[in-house]
């Protein structure tokens, strides 16, 4: 029997995902929270599951962030990222952070079904649209001339909490600064890479510009 958790806020599409799981023959699903400090408060009084399926963009702690406090505490936790985010940054950050899996949220039920088996089994499922970027990435050599952008390392860090989706407040508590220092280094990232807005900051992140 797989023992599997579900860390997702829309809970329309956690109650959905958990009860199909629940009902087939193999596999057990219940445990489902909306954030992964409800998760970890969970796993301290309770076994942990064998797979947790997770969601990048959750109230709080950002899945991506949860995958490495996790698995440092439970190590023997396969975790497959389920989320709409596709872009290079995040698919990379959370395999890195420990990921076994990425999913993209229009995987069909049957779909994650057959993932979760096949990550119990040693496989590594990927959607497809998202396998296609690790290939590319591991096929395309890294820009020999990639611009300098003089960021410090504190303001790499500030744009990387933008890239995740973070407010100014959830950068703040993730570095243990204080807000208005987080506008200072936002004014000087602004400053340096020439431009004015948080879309732009990501778009070159996103580019590989920074």
């Amino acid at each position: 029997m797989i023992d599997i958790g579900i860390v997702e806020d829309n809970v329309k599409i956690r109650n959905l995902i958990q009860k199909f799981l629940d009902m087939q023959e193999e596999m057990s699903c219940k445990t489902a929270m909306d954030s992964v400090e409800e998760m970890l408060e969970h796993l301290k009084k309770n076994r942990a599951p064998d797979v947790l399926l997770m969601d990048i963009q959750l109230p709080g702690m950002s899945g991506i962030e949860g995958i490495g406090i996790i698995k440092k505490e439970y190590p023997e936790i396969e975790i497959i990222m389920l989320t709409i985010y596709h872009d290079s940054h995040k698919i990379f950050d959370s395999l890195c952070a420990g990921a076994s899996g990425y999913l993209l949220k229009h995987t069909s039920l049957p779909e994650i079904k057959e993932s979760i088996e096949t990550l119990v089994q040693g496989g590594a499922p990927m959607s497809p649209q998202i396998a296609r970027k690790v290939i590319q990435h591991f096929k395309q050599p890294e820009p020999q001339n990639r611009p300098d952008s003089d960021l410090t390392a504190r303001e790499q860090d500030i744009v990387n909490g933008l890239v995740d989706g973070l407010s100014y407040k959830l950068i703040a508590d993730r570095f243990d600064i204080s807000i208005d220092t987080v506008r200072a280094h936002i004014r000087n990232i602004y400053k340096k890479l020439h431009v004015n807005s948080k879309a732009e900051v990501i778009a070159k992140s996103l580019r590989g510009e920074i």
